[in-house]
C-alpha cells in the first residue's frame, strides 16, 4: 500500500486528537503551577504509535486501516474501536493491531479491554517495547502511577533510545514523590531525545520539586530554545530569573512572551513590573497597565502600579491604584502601607493614620514570589 507511510501519521496524529489532549495556558502566578500547566508528558504518545503503526505488520496494510484513519479523523472514536476490534479479528497474531485496538480503548475509558490487548499481544511479541509502554499508559490514565513504573522500565530497557518511556517514567517518580529519581530519568530523556523540549520540561518540573532553582531555570531555558515561539516556556523562564531576582535578565523572555501572549494579564504584569523595576518606569506603567485592563482582579498588578505612580510622584494615581490593590487583598500589608505613604503625600492625614493602623495589624510580608 503506497500510502500506508502518510495513513500511519495520520492516525497517530488522529489518536492524539481522539484523546482531547491540549496545553493549557499560564494563569497563575507561581512558577510551580506555571510549570504543571505546560504540555504533559502524555500528549508524546504520539511517537510510539508512529513507530507500532510504521511496522512491516500485514495487519497494517489492510484497508480496515484507511477506514480507522477516516473514522479518527472525523473523531468518532467508537467506529475506531469497532474497526481495531475487526482488525484485530482477522489478524490475531498482530500485537501491532492489539496495540491500536488497546490504545484506541483506552480514549473509551475501556480500560479492561486495552489491558487484555495489551497481554495479548505481549504473549505474541514478549520483546515488543511499545506494548509495555501502552500497559504502562494505561496505568498512567489511571492514577496508578507506582504500577505504572514497572512497566515503563520494561519499555526502556527493550528500546533506552525512546525518550518518551525515561520522561514518563520522571513523570510517575515524580507523582509518587521519588523526586530524585524523576530528575535522574528526567535527564535520560535529555539525552536519548535533547531536540525534544517535552524532555526539557520535565527535567525542569523534576528539579523544581527539589528547589534546585538554577537547574530548573537551566532546563527551562533549553526547552525555550528548543521551542523558541512557546509563549508559556518563555514565560516560565522570565518568572524563573524574577524568582532569583535576576529582574533585567527577565525582561528579554518576557518582551517575547508578551508578544506571542498578548491577552496573558500575568505575562503583560509581570513584564511590567520588571520594566519598572529597572527604572523604565513608563514602559513598565503601560504593560501593568494592560495586565490590569485584563485581569482587574490580579491584586499584585495594582501594588506594582502604584509604586510606578509613585516613583513618578503621580500621587492621585498611585492612591487609587493602591486603594484598588487593598480592595482586593485586604489581608497583605504592603498595599496599606504604601498607601498611607501617598495619602501622606496628599495631605490626608486622617487617611493615612487609619491606613497606618490597619497596616500595623496585618503581619510582616514574607518573602515574595512572584
Amino acid at each position: 500500500m503506497k500510502l500506508f507511510p502518510r495513513i500511519a501519521s495520520d492516525l497517530a496524529v488522529l489518536l492524539i486528537a481522539a484523546f482531547g489532549i491540549s496545553t493549557a495556558t499560564a494563569q497563575d502566578p507561581s512558577i510551580d503551577n506555571l510549570l504543571s500547566k505546560l504540555p504533559p508528558p502524555e500528549k508524546l504518545i504520539k511517537s510510539p504509535v508512529e513507530r507500532a503503526l510504521q511496522q512491516q505488520d500485514p495487519a497494517l496494510r489492510d484497508p480496515l486501516v484507511v477506514e480507522i484513519a477516516t473514522a479518527l479523523r472525523s473523531r468518532n472514536l467508537p467506529r475506531a474501536v469497532d474497526l481495531s476490534r475487526k482488525l484485530t479479528a482477522r489478524y490475531p497474531r498482530s500485537a501491532a493491531a492489539l496495540c491500536l485496538q488497546g490504545a484506541f480503548s483506552i480514549g473509551l475509558h475501556q480500560y479492561a479491554e486495552a489491558s487484555a490487548a495489551f497481554r495479548k499481544a505481549i504473549a505474541i511479541q514478549p520483546k515488543f517495547a511499545l506494548t509495555y509502554f501502552e500497559l504502562g499508559l494505561l496505568e498512567i490514565v489511571q492514577h496508578h502511577f507506582a504500577a505504572a513504573m514497572p512497566l515503563l522500565q520494561k519499555s526502556v530497557q527493550l528500546q533506552p533510545k525512546a525518550g518518551i518511556g525515561w520522561l514518563l517514567l520522571s513523570a510517575c517518580a515524580e507523582k509518587i514523590g521519588h523526586n530524585q529519581e524523576a530528575i535522574d530519568y528526567a535527564k535520560r530523556a535529555t539525552v536519548a531525545s535533547p531536540a525534544s523540549a517535552d524532555g526539557w520540561i520535565q527535567l525542569a518540573r523534576a528539579e523544581k520539586t527539589l528547589h534546585h532553582t538554577a537547574e530548573t531555570l537551566a532546563a527551562l531555558k533549553r526547552a525555550a530554545e528548543l521551542s523558541p515561539d512557546s509563549g508559556p516556556l518563555l514565560a516560565a523562564v522570565g518568572y524563573s530569573y524574577i524568582n532569583l531576582k535576576r529582574i533585567p535578565d527577565a525582561i528579554p523572555p518576557l518582551q517575547r512572551a508578551a508578544r506571542f501572549r498578548p491577552k496573558d494579564f500575568l505575562v503583560q504584569s509581570q513584564l511590567g513590573f520588571c520594566l519598572m523595576t529597572v527604572g523604565q518606569v513608563d514602559a513598565g506603567i503601560s504593560y501593568l497597565r494592560k495586565g490590569a485592563s485584563l485581569n482587574s482582579n490580579y491584586g499584585p498588578v495594582w501594588l506594582h502600579l502604584g509604586l510606578a505612580y509613585q516613583k513618578q510622584g503621580h500621587h492621585a494615581d498611585a492612591v487609587k491604584a493602591f486603594e484598588r490593590a487593598t480592595q482586593i487583598m485586604p489581608g497583605t500589608r504592603l498595599p496599606w502601607q504604601y498607601l498611607a505613604q501617598e495619602y501622606a503625600a496628599l495631605g490626608r492625614a486622617a487617611d493615612a493614620q487609619r491606613a497606618t493602623a490597619r497596616a500595623q495589624q496585618l503581619p510582616e510580608p514574607k518573602k515574595a514570589k512572584i
